[in-house]
């Protein structure tokens, strides 16, 4: 079974056209074609979504794979994804699912997931691989069953999205990592073909909802491997909140971008800016050692949780603070 749903946040134009307002790229979709994304095609004046509970992969995934660092670390999570994204990054590192639109999928309906998680000890339900905003009526529906059944719910997320379908989402989602993938608009306009003020206002307005986020940049060769770009991101993250985790990862070539790999010194030199803003800067997709992915208390320097790749060890963690000095510090346990 692969039902078709009608689609939600969209108005009817004249000549059975209609506008998604989903995302802010707006898509004005004449009747047989779809939007930016792909998936979100006008029926006859209806917009559908043509991937409702069409899962391309699915996996119990250690949670710091998200990443999410502060949010149960060392927990696992049931990690379901779909088809398509209405951004174009040239480099993506999930391309064969995000891009590929003639991706494999299986029917899963909400009921099936979540009695998947809950059937492998899952404390919840990640919304991740490619981008979970287009699946939007499918998340609302399994992420209101998940939370019936006391289950968690995680978006890894471009953060691309417009402010009504975000609040309905943070209504039922308890933890975000939101990529900021550059902090020029010229560069989301020109290479993942978005926009900067919106992901800017996701992760603010999440975290004003008191929705668990963390932030996401890849750092890839020769579009934001910029040192003042690095520190412009920590400042607007620390305008919110310096306790935020911001994730600063390496970028590898992949789909139609081949640059060399992302300068692993430069990696470092960008965490240790970030940490004259943020309390806690993780480096990613680098060898164990290289970066220093273990968190430690921002008062009293006490080492409170280790990891070696997704390994984590809980160190001195009490009641989600630091257990030498009593500092609060976010994690969510």
């Amino acid at each position: 079974m692969n039902p078709s749903v009608e689609a939600r946040h969209y108005t009817h134009l004249d000549n059975r056209t209609v506008r998604c307002g989903l995302c802010p790229h707006n898509c004005t979709i004449h009747d047989g074609k779809a939007g930016t994304c792909g998936v979100r095609k006008n029926d006859g004046g209806t917009l559908v979504s043509t991937i409702y509970g069409r899962v391309t992969s699915l996996a119990m995934d250690p949670v710091e794979k998200k990443p999410l660092y502060h949010f149960y670390p060392g927990s696992a999570i049931l990690s379901i994804g779909t088809r398509g994204c209405n951004l174009k990054c040239p480099y993506c590192q999930n391309w064969h699912i995000s891009q590929d639109l003639s991706a494999h999928a299986e029917y899963r309906s909400p009921d099936d997931i979540v009695r998947i998680a809950v059937e492998h000890g899952s404390g919840g339900i990640a919304y991740t691989y490619s981008e979970p905003i287009i699946w939007f009526e499918y998340v609302m529906d399994t992420a209101r069953l998940a939370r019936e059944k006391g289950l968690k719910n995680v978006m890894v997320t471009n953060g691309f999205v417009n402010p009504a379908p975000l609040e309905e989402l943070l209504g039922y989602v308890d933890a975000m990592n939101i990529d900021l993938k550059a902090f020029r608009d010229e560069t989301y306009r020109r290479v993942q073909k978005g926009g900067l003020e919106a992901v800017k206002a996701t992760i603010a307005a999440a975290y004003a909802g008191g929705c668990h986020v963390e932030v996401t940049t890849l750092v890839v060769t020769g579009i934001n491997d910029d040192m003042d770009e690095m520190r412009e991101i920590a400042e607007f993250i620390s305008g919110i909140d310096p306790a935020i985790p911001w994730h600063v990862s390496r970028y590898h070539p992949s789909y139609r971008y081949h640059e060399p790999s992302t300068d692993i010194r430069f990696l470092r030199e960008s965490c240790e800016e970030g940490r004259k803003k943020l309390h806690f800067v993780y480096c990613g997709n680098v060898p164990s050692g290289e970066g220093g992915n273990d968190t430690r208390c921002p008062r009293c320097g006490e080492l409170v949780i280790r990891r070696v790749g997704y390994h984590t060890m809980t160190e001195n963690l009490v009641s989600g603070g630091c257990g030498k000095c009593g500092a609060p510090l976010g994690i969510r346990a």
